[in-house]
């Protein structure tokens, strides 16, 4: 037997759960599953909710803007530290322990994070947050293909689209009628009560694995250990990067160089000691990483719906969130609908099909959205809207119905050592390339708003008749609120320098629109690369997964 074999066995020996190991607890595959994917929604709807309210957060705890701009980041880096452990300690412990242990450590931060005195104290609550939730995603959709018939597995897929996109959308609607009606401190209480609905599922229906009497295998923890530091690193400095005017600041530039510093001590330690945990040859295939690069622009094109949007609203239209918020409940309400119809066409077709398809769509609506002025309103996106609601439901489950087949295909889900190594891949790709992307959006409409400012700015200069007329109508139309004729003249100056902002602004927002049609673009042209795949989901449901 070769050293990759035994290596193998040792860890299916070691992981893989028995059907049941305490005989009060009837394992029951449906609850179980609703019970992980309550968990993924938590973590979804929970980083949403710190995005949407930071200026609450920041009025609520008293913090300047620098540093409440933390509160978020912290969260998010706990988040990406727990990439590589997550998978690696569910395999070990198995899902019932870790996610109990886990939620019981984030419902208690919950509850205590709005008491928080001081700025210190926070940050340590946000990170024990994001360390005890960043396990609660990436044992999802693991432990329901392993625990539900091969021919349910399509329905998973669909309900697990609905569920996090649902979450993604929901956040801004669910945020301003936190704020507006309770309180800003049920942005962190809003968790503490969905955990234990969580915790109850997996409690009653997931059963602990039972003892391994067989050898372990010798995993090393230090590998981890520096590639977690080191992408919690490199995130932190993408989130911040914008803020601290990038490698102008020493934060920034430190931040980066030490994470890739570290993400380079974690290759040489797993070359010098390979990991029986982590199969990285396994990952690369052309397939693989052609759906890591699908989930990589997914996350790149949900920032249309995510960002975007309400961004526009907020800067040029001074929308509240309440006021956002009917513009995201048009992409939730469609996603019931259409995730049934991807779900269907996934019987049919592989994940390749589904996924041009939905990026096509996806595309189409950012090209009309591309057509805004600095006149529309929420109105105005309501068509656009439900174009790419069709089309994000259409990617996700064609996304991850692909990530499925190729699972299958590559056999990630016959060895428990590559469905650890795979399910490790996605998640870290979900998190920082939803990083990457939103760094990427935020610096490219600052620098475009700076490039249409000047160029606008050389279109209207002194002395020009177009500009003189248009000082003159608005100093007479601010003459009868003026001291004087001079006041309202200055005050016209004011107010002609900020129409050029927003119609700059206006501009950037555009080519943020057509940044993600052309990344949609692409991602077809790369999906046409990928490798058939066989469907798996036209199987009855009484199959049992192999």
């Amino acid at each position: 037997m070769s050293a990759a074999t035994m290596s193998d066995a040792a860890v299916t020996a070691s992981i893989t759960p028995a059907p049941r190991s305490h005989s009060w607890v009837t394992p029951n595959p449906y609850l179980g599953t609703l019970g992980v994917f309550l968990g993924a929604a938590i973590v979804t709807l929970n980083g949403r909710l710190l995005s949407v309210t930071a200026p609450d957060l920041r009025a609520g705890f008293g913090l300047s803007v620098d540093e409440a701009a933390w509160i978020t980041t912290s969260y998010n880096m706990a988040l990406m530290f727990m990439g590589p452990f997550s998978a690696y300690v569910g395999g070990l412990l198995g899902t019932r322990r870790t996610l109990l242990f886990s939620g019981a450590i984030f419902t208690l931060v919950s509850l205590l994070l709005p008491f928080s005195p001081n700025l210190g104290v926070l940050l340590f609550l946000q990170v024990i947050g994001g360390l005890s939730s960043g396990t609660f995603y990436p044992l999802t959709l693991g432990y329901a293909f392993r625990s539900l018939p091969l021919g349910l597995a399509i329905y998973v897929i669909g309900a697990y689209s609905i569920d996090i996109l649902g979450g993604l959308t929901l956040a801004t609607p669910l945020a301003a009628w936190l704020t507006e009606n309770l309180s800003w401190r049920w942005v962190f209480w809003t968790s503490a009560i969905i955990t234990p609905l969580m915790m109850l599922c997996i409690y009653s229906a997931i059963p602990n694995p039972p003892p391994n009497p067989g050898p372990k295998p010798a995993a090393s923890w230090r590998g981890f250990l520096y590639a977690s530091l080191g992408l919690s690193l490199l995130y932190g400095a993408l989130d911040q990067g914008q803020r601290f005017d990038w490698f102008h600041s020493g934060v920034i530039t430190a931040m980066t160089a030490t994470g890739a510093f570290l993400l380079g001590a974690a290759a040489i330690r797993r070359l010098a000691a390979p990991n029986p945990f982590f199969n990285l040859p396994f990952l690369f295939k052309r397939n693989t990483l052609i759906v890591g690069a699908a989930l990589f622009s997914f996350r790149f094109v949900l920032l249309a719906v995510a960002v975007l949007i309400p961004a526009y609203l907020g800067a040029i239209q001074n929308y509240r969130q309440l006021e956002i918020s009917p513009v995201m409940w048009w992409i939730i309400l469609p996603q019931l609908v259409i995730g049934w119809i991807s779900v269907q066409l996934m019987k049919r077709f592989d994940g390749r099909a589904l996924l041009a398809v939905g990026f096509a769509v996806v595309a189409a609506a950012c090209l009309m959205n591309a057509q805004l002025t600095s006149a529309w309103s929420s109105g105005n996106f309501w068509w656009s809207q439900l174009v790419m609601s069709a089309g994000l439901s259409l990617a996700f489950v064609g996304l991850v119905g692909g990530a499925v087949q190729q699972a299958l295909e590559s056999g990630a889900l016959a060895s428990p050592l590559k469905a650890l190594t795979y399910s490790a891949f996605l998640h870290g790709i979900r998190l920082f390339g939803g990083e990457i992307g939103a760094a990427v959006i935020q610096r490219l409409i600052a620098v475009r708003e700076q490039y249409h400012s000047n160029l606008l700015g050389l279109s209207v200069g002194s002395g020009d008749w177009l500009t003189d007329e248009r000082l003159r109508l608005l100093t007479g139309g601010l003459l009868p609120g003026s001291s004087g004729a001079e006041e309202a003249q200055a005050r016209a100056v004011v107010l002609l320098s900020g129409q050029i902002r927003q119609q700059a602004y206006t501009l950037a927002y555009i080519d943020g629109f057509l940044t993600i049609a052309w990344v949609s673009v692409g991602i077809i042209v790369l999906l046409a690369l990928m490798k058939r795949m066989k469907i798996y989901f036209d199987s009855p449901p009484s199959e049992t997964p192999s």
